[in-house]
């Protein structure tokens, strides 16, 4: 679960809220302490890697594990 925001708040911060939103993260609104709503991305977010290059997407390759030689070469291992 995401960050909880009081109503007021999410009006005063709502394109920061965005912000955040965009990037990924979901908010829940709340009124006297009780969920009424959530902001949610409108599709998903693809993962950027470090998010120091705009637009460099990684795909889901790069999560597959990698096979014994390779992984003994990051290593040091023989």
């Amino acid at each position: 679960m995401g960050a909880q925001v009081n109503v007021q708040e999410a009006k005063t911060r709502l394109s920061e809220l965005l912000k955040r939103v965009e990037a990924g993260e979901s908010i829940t609104i709340a009124r006297a302490g009780r969920p009424v709503a959530e902001l949610r991305p409108a599709q998903p977010v693809a993962p950027v890697f470090g998010g120091l290059v705009p637009g460099l997407v990684v795909g889901p390759e790069f999560f597959e594990e990698l096979p014994e030689d390779e992984l003994s070469r990051w290593d040091g291992t023989p």
